[in-house]
């Protein structure tokens, strides 16, 4: 039974959206101006994001089976759709996950206790009765950037000991708004299944135009955010804006698609470019407080607009080969 919980616990974190949360939580400790480093801390705080969201996906499965058996048939990431587990064995790893995620932040101290309760909070909010934030229309993307985004900064954060200042604030806004952008788009891939079972979401409310819409304003905020917060030199606000323009992009291809495949292209493409100018923000940071050289940063982050840009080219020229990742 160990070995086969063990096993669902992998799949059921769902390693790309882990990734996300991990980055978001680095973010957060490079913005401050705090410098207490604990490798102990540091695993007890990966793994409390870990547990966490294994608690979430675990919890959302078990309310939504019917709903993902309509928008994810045969997909061996939702166990209970394929038979891979059953109710109760989703149930018991949705229990460990929730006692580990607090043993990871007892780890952590009272503050890391207080994170993790947060986290596991809205994960049960979300999915489950009576509050069931996924059937709020605007409050359920917002509940999710705050799980996704404001929960890891401010883990990352206490992990170095900083304060919360002026910066911080604003950069923790603005990543909030980017990744509110992309969380819009989820309703997209689940569109059959919510309107079966009748969530009220913003693409089936009011249409992809308005979706859209919604998304290209928080995309083009967020960006400004970021940028002011990271206060990076004239020469890489505007390198990095290729990102953002590959994304505006990747949106209007969204919004010009004719069928679900084509949008979720879009999509996958949009979100690595997404990926790209999170990884050159958190560069900058990095290298700032390690006090390198103005001339190496921009080099860095040049190279690595190359490298994605030449994906992108690449991406949009083969279709085919882009992989639909979000599976939150």
């Amino acid at each position: 039974m160990i070995g086969r919980l063990a096993r669902l616990a992998i799949v059921m974190l769902r390693y790309r959206i882990a990734l996300m949360l991990w980055m978001f939580m680095l973010l957060g400790a490079a913005s401050g101006s705090g410098t207490e480093t604990n490798v102990g801390k540091w695993l007890a705080a990966i793994a409390l994001l870990g547990c966490s969201y294994i608690a979430a996906t675990t919890l959302n499965d078990l309310a939504d089976e019917d709903i993902d058996r309509i928008n994810h048939p045969g997909d061996e990431g939702r166990p209970l759709v394929v038979g891979a587990a059953s109710r109760r064995e989703m149930l018991l790893s949705h229990v460990a996950s929730v006692i580990a995620t607090l043993g990871c932040g007892l780890a952590l101290g009272w503050t890391g206790v207080a994170i993790a309760a947060a986290s596991l909070a809205i994960g049960h909010a979300y999915s489950a009765r009576p509050i069931l934030l996924s059937y709020r229309t605007y409050l359920a993307p917002l509940v999710l950037s705050v799980a996704y985004v404001l929960i890891p900064f401010s883990l990352g954060m206490t992990l170095t000991g900083s304060h919360l200042e002026t910066r911080g604030v604003v950069l923790a806004a603005g990543l909030f708004l980017l990744f509110l952008s992309r969380i819009n788009l989820k309703d997209f891939r689940d569109r059959a299944g919510d309107s079966r079972y009748g969530k009220p979401t913003l693409l089936l409310r009011f249409g992809k135009r308005t979706t859209c819409m919604a998304s290209l304003v928080s995309l083009i905020a967020g960006d400004l955010l970021v940028v002011l917060a990271l206060g990076v030199p004239a020469s890489i606000a505007v390198l990095v804006q290729v990102y953002v323009a590959g994304m505006i992009w990747m949106l209007r291809a969204l919004w010009l698609a004719d069928d679900p495949r084509t949008e979720q292209v879009a999509i996958g493409i949009g979100a690595k470019m997404g990926n790209g100018f999170l990884l050159c923000g958190l560069a900058w940071l990095v290298l700032s407080r390690q006090r390198a050289e103005p001339a190496d940063a921009i080099a860095f982050v040049t190279a690595l607009t190359v490298v994605y840009g030449v994906l992108f080219i690449r991406l949009t020229a083969e279709p085919a080969e882009v992989s639909i990742g979000y599976k939150g």
